[in-house]
């Protein structure tokens, strides 16, 4: 009993000891935990939220969506008017940065990729699929490869935005910032103010030239038919004239061999005979040859009046186009992959195959870039509105390479388009400048589609391609008032695709055409 009593005397001092002990132990640690808790919320940004400008909003210009911090914000001329928590592609199916535009919008759109899907106030920037639309936010990334935004955001926003709204999708937070540099387009106050006139005027000259080559057209048409009919007349004169004179040389023939009195009566009547037959298909082949030189004359006039018609046509058509182009802003995109530089505006024409509108796409030409082995980033440059010089421009840059006033110049713009989009340039216009070329997204139905290749582009990949359509770009009068809207077939050479690192390998992008999503 004392061995055990005296054994157990130090376990229960042990006890008395251990308990406060491990009540210091947890509360330190509680305190601890607290602590780290507490840095880490510092640490952490604050979850986007909804909001809106505390003053007068004006049209959106741009969307910016930054993938990092998933969160889209809108801006009109004077800043930001709206934000906004989103949803962008989950791992595998990434949403491609890049720049990109509203190319059709649908208020009530459900996926034919995903199970009739409900994608309310649907935006689509490409025709594979990627999109800004209403969607569930669980507060990370977790979508196809579209940009979710909040359902009554979305509504409240769809009504607001317009077909050709740039929509820039970066990796990194960015939002724009006040720019000016020589390069950057300087219109004129007088081209602008003369631009409505000018384009009405080359309309209606247009219309006029149609009507006129279309006049001249069945004019050459039927003088040509007249000819062909009388060369057929021509050839039959000729060829009875042939035997005319054949049984008149006959006659004479024997006439001359005449030994009796009886063959030389004969021969005489035969010649009296052919005669006077050979000499009126002589006057009738004569005078047929003259009608026939008068008529050919006329239609070969004709066809020479039906080409010169066909050409005035042709280049009033296109005078009047770039008049009414000229009323609309432009984009210019400037690829230091391709070396060329590429000009669109949007025509407001429905496409002719269903869904979106016609962009221009007549502009494209070599461009010289400075050290064209050196990245150059991307960089969007974006008239916000005019000023007394001008246009208020901005810049937002996405990607890593020169800084955009270095970009800039780095490139060297063709006078001879600085001469024709310059002039007239508006607001919403842009300039961009990028290492990549055009994704094989963008046709006649887009403005620039744009992807960095250097990023994930899930969302890119996971999409079938759409079948070729057989159009490319408006032409013709007045984009197709009053009928003769043509298109032509797309270029069969894709552009190259910019080889860039990622993940340790070099990466080429894989083909990016549609599939209606």
């Amino acid at each position: 009993m004392v061995n055990r009593f005296t054994m157990a005397q130090p376990a229960v001092a042990m006890r008395r000891w251990m308990f406060p002990a491990i009540v210091t132990l947890a509360a330190v640690a509680a305190v601890a935990a607290v602590t780290a808790s507490t840095a880490g919320a510092a640490a952490r940004p604050a979850a986007p939220t909804e909001a809106e400008a505390p003053r007068a909003a004006g049209e959106p210009i741009m969307a910016i969506v930054s993938i990092k911090s998933q969160r889209v914000t809108f801006y009109d001329a004077d800043g930001w008017i709206l934000r906004a928590p989103v949803s962008t592609g989950t791992t595998g199916r990434e949403t491609p940065a890049g720049v990109f535009a509203v190319i059709e919008k649908d208020k009530d759109h459900h996926s034919t990729m995903y199970d009739d899907a409900w994608m309310p106030n649907m935006q689509r920037i490409t025709w594979n699929g990627i999109a800004l639309h209403g969607g569930p936010l669980p507060g990370f990334a977790a979508s196809h490869g579209c940009v979710r935004m909040p359902y009554g955001f979305a509504e409240k926003l769809f009504d607001k935005t317009e077909i050709g709204m740039r929509v820039i999708i970066s990796p990194i937070d960015a939002e724009p910032v006040e720019f000016s540099h020589p390069a950057l387009f300087v219109p004129k106050a007088d081209a602008i103010a003369a631009a409505p006139a000018r384009a009405e005027t080359l309309s209606r000259e247009a219309e006029q030239a149609a009507t006129a080559a279309d006049e001249t057209k069945k004019a050459a048409a039927t003088a040509v038919r007249d000819t062909a009919s009388l060369n057929a007349s021509l050839r039959k004169l000729e060829g009875l004239k042939s035997r005319a004179d054949a049984e008149l040389a006959f006659a004479n023939k024997a006439l001359a061999a005449a030994r009796t009195e009886q063959a030389t009566v004969r021969a005489e009547d035969m010649k009296q005979k052919a005669a006077p037959k050979a000499a009126e298909l002589a006057t009738q082949l004569e005078a047929a040859r003259t009608d026939a030189k008068s008529k050919l004359d006329a239609a070969a006039a004709a066809k020479d009046a039906a080409k010169t018609a066909a050409t005035k046509k042709s280049d009033t058509a296109k005078a009047a186009k770039d008049a009414k182009l000229a009323l609309e802003p432009v984009s210019v995109y400037i690829s230091r992959a391709t070396q060329k530089l590429y000009v669109r505006r949007n025509t407001h024409k429905p496409a002719p195959d269903g869904g979106g509108e016609v962009f221009d796409t007549t502009i494209e030409v070599p461009v010289t870039i400075r050290n064209p082995d050196k990245p150059i980033g991307t960089h969007i440059f974006t008239a916000m509105a005019k000023n007394d010089t001008g246009l208020r421009w901005s810049v937002v840059t996405i990607d890593n390479g020169d800084d955009a006033r270095d970009a800039l110049d780095r490139v060297t713009i063709p006078q001879d388009v600085l001469d024709r989009i310059a002039p007239t340039a508006l607001p919403r216009s842009s300039i961009i400048i990028s290492d990549e070329p055009l994704s094989s997204e963008t046709n006649y139905r887009t403005e620039f589609v744009v992807v960095l290749n250097n990023q994930p582009q899930g969302g890119f990949i996971t999409r079938r391609p759409t079948p070729a359509v057989d159009v490319n770009v408006a032409s013709g009068n007045s984009w197709g008032d009053g009928g003769g809207f043509f298109f032509f077939r797309p270029n069969p050479d894709p552009q190259p695709a910019t080889t860039r690192r990622q993940g340790g390998q070099y990466y080429r992008p894989p083909v990016q055409q549609g599939w209606w999503r």
